[in-house]
């Protein structure tokens, strides 16, 4: 019988973690099902087959054990930024819900000229408006673009989700500018760029620690749960019964990400990033890279 944990047994088993949770600093790499080098071994081999750079960070709460490779290096973030946007939301602007409950209005450019709007640009919402929950909801669990751009503009601009990361101690993680033109991916810039640590880092802070009032903790990871666009990536990498909470990326250069917590049955979570990028303007995105790489994290840690 599979066995698949609850969400309401998921996010009770974080509100407990965030108890304990402490993130190693540095992360030596050493993985359960193999040693070290074997794992290294087998990233660059995943490196080499998709002609791409591969990017990870993976922290086993239940025996302190990470994974890393490339760990350090800077990649565009993409969409992975939009769980901070929406923790700065939580954090600094709403307090007992009312913000949350606050109707956003919008112009129809508002959210086409994000590039992506499968929610805000619905007729009944571009009529009607949509309320800061849902715009949370649709930047995370439908990666709107136009979403997070009218979050964005409440928090005072993209600058605001630095600042956010810096006051939880991610001193690397860095937005500068605006959906869609954050996606450019460009090799060698340095805007709209983190690190697998450092973004794994966060949102294990956020999800797992206290970075966040527990009310909003679950709320946050109640849409990380619900995202739909990880389907071909962290959710068909690893092993069935496995509860996942993530944030996917993409951009250009074949830039291909996804970032989040994955919980195995019976026992603690596990903090993963895996971000790729390549080196031409037009390689299409690499959804089964970032699969393998998560398949080979959890034999390593499992």
């Amino acid at each position: 019988m599979e066995l698949r944990p609850s969400r309401r047994g998921v996010l009770a088993g974080a509100a407990a973690t965030a108890l304990t949770l402490v993130l190693p600093a540095g992360g030596r790499a050493l993985a359960q099902g193999m040693d070290d080098e074997g794992i290294a071994g087998q990233l660059r081999a995943l490196e080499r087959t998709h002609s791409a750079r591969l990017g990870v960070f993976a922290y086993d709460t239940a025996t302190g054990r990470t994974v890393s490779h490339r760990a350090d290096e800077l990649f565009p973030m993409c969409s992975t930024f939009k769980t901070i946007a929406v923790a700065a939301v939580l954090r600094d602007l709403d307090r007992h819900g009312e913000f949350l409950a606050r109707r956003i209005r919008y112009a129809e450019n508002d959210v086409t000229a994000s590039g992506y709007a499968p929610i805000t640009g619905l007729p009944k919402n571009l009529a009607g408006g949509m309320t800061v929950a849902d715009l949370c909801a649709a930047a995370i669990d439908h990666s709107d673009n136009g979403a997070v751009n009218l979050l964005l503009r409440e928090l005072g601009g993209p600058t605001a989700v630095t600042r956010f990361c810096r006051s939880i101690g991610d001193e690397v993680t860095r937005l500068d500018r605006w959906e869609p033109e954050l996606n450019s991916a460009e090799p060698g810039r340095v805007t709209d760029t983190s690190s697998p640590r450092a973004i794994g880092r966060s949102y294990a802070r956020l999800a797992l620690g206290d970075a966040l009032e527990p009310r909003d903790r679950e709320r946050l990871t109640g849409w990380l749960l619900a995202n739909t666009t990880s389907g071909n990536r962290f959710r068909k990498g690893l092993p069935k019964g496995w509860t996942v909470a993530d944030k996917t990326g993409t951009g250009g250069y074949g830039t291909t990400h996804d970032v989040g917590i994955a919980w195995p049955p019976g026992r603690g979570p596990i903090v993963m990033a895996v971000l790729s990028t390549k080196d031409g303007a037009a390689a299409a995105a690499d959804e089964p890279l970032v699969a393998d790489a998560a398949a080979l994290l959890a034999a390593a840690l499992v």
